[in-house]
C-alpha cells in the first residue's frame, strides 16, 4: 500500500486530541472519590452499597502475537494452512480480530486475500485485549464515523474510492499504524485487513487498503481515491492517538 513508511509508536489514549470531542474526554475521566456515609442509628438497617456500573461489553477483541510467528489452521486441531511472522513486514505486531472463542482455539479474521478470510489459531500463541472503538465508513456519503462502546463520538468527511477503483465493502480491522515518509499520505496511515477488488498491486504493494491523511484537502468528502480512505491530517493524527490495532472498521 505505502512505500517508504515506518511503524508508528502507539500513543496512549490519555493523549486524545480535542478533535474527538468532549465525549472521549468524559469517557476517560476519573470519578471523584465518594465521601463516607454518615453512621446510621443502631436500630436502622444499613443502606446497601450501590452496585458498580457494569463494564460495557467490548465491541471486539484484538489478538496479538506473543512470539515470532502464529500458526493458522483450517479448523481446531485441523490442517496447518499458513504460518504468519510477527512483526509483519512493516514492523507492526501481528494482530488479528477475534471472531469466535473456543477456549484453546480462536477463530480470527485474517489480513489477506480474499477479503473476509478467516482461520483458527491457538489461544496460547496470542494475547487478547478488549476494544472500545469501532469505525464505520459510508462510501455513499463519503464519511467516517467513530464510535466508542457503540455510541457515536463524531463523523468526519472522508475521501473514498472512485467508480473504477472502489473502496471494498465489508467488515475489516486495523492491522498496522505507519508514519509515511513519502508524500501524499499525511502524517499517519493505518493499514486495513481489506484489499482492493480491482487492483492486485499498487505503488509496489499488494493493493492493501489504507486509512490515511492527505495534503489534498479538496479531495476530502469526494469519491476520488484508488480505494483508500483519506481523512484530513488533523483527524488522522487524532485517531492515531486513540485507536489500537485490531479496531473493527465496517465499510458500506
Amino acid at each position: 500500500m505505502i512505500r517508504g513508511a515506518r511503524p508508528a509508536r502507539m500513543i496512549a489514549a490519555a493523549g486524545v486530541s480535542a478533535l474527538l470531542g468532549a465525549a472521549l474526554l468524559a469517557g476517560c475521566a476519573t470519578e471523584a472519590p465518594a465521601r463516607p456515609a454518615a453512621s446510621a442509628p443502631a436500630s436502622a438497617p444499613a443502606s446497601p452499597a450501590p452496585s458498580p456500573s457494569p463494564t460495557p461489553a467490548p465491541v471486539g477483541i484484538a489478538a496479538t502475537a506473543g512470539g515470532a510467528s502464529v500458526a493458522v489452521h483450517s479448523a481446531p486441531e485441523g490442517e496447518l494452512v499458513d504460518t504468519l511472522a510477527s512483526p509483519i513486514s512493516s514492523g507492526a505486531p501481528l494482530t488479528f480480530l477475534l471472531v469466535e472463542d473456543r477456549g484453546d482455539w480462536l477463530r480470527v479474521a485474517l489480513a489477506q486475500r480474499p477479503n473476509g478470510s478467516m482461520g483458527w489459531i491457538r489461544a496460547s500463541e496470542v494475547s487478547l485485549a478488549r476494544l472500545e472503538y469501532s469505525l464505520v465508513v459510508s462510501t455513499a456519503e463519503n464519511t467516517l464515523s467513530v464510535y466508542r462502546n457503540d455510541e457515536l463520538v463524531e463523523a468526519y468527511p472522508a475521501a473514498t474510492g472512485t467508480g473504477g477503483t472502489p473502496t471494498p465493502l465489508g467488515s475489516f480491522y486495523l492491522t498496522e499504524l505507519l508514519e509515511p515518509t513519502n508524500a501524499g499520505y499525511g502524517p499517519f496511515a493505518f493499514g486495513l485487513s481489506a484489499f482492493s477488488d480491482v487492483l492486485t498491486s499498487f505503488g509496489g504493494g499488494p493493493g492493501q487498503i489504507g486509512l490515511h491523511g492527505t495534503e489534498d484537502t479538496a479531495s476530502i468528502g469526494t469519491a476520488v481515491s484508488h480505494g483508500c480512505i483519506r481523512l484530513s491530517n488533523e483527524v488522522i493524527t487524532a485517531l492515531a492517538q486513540v485507536l489500537p490495532l485490531g479496531t473493527p472498521i465496517t465499510i458500506e
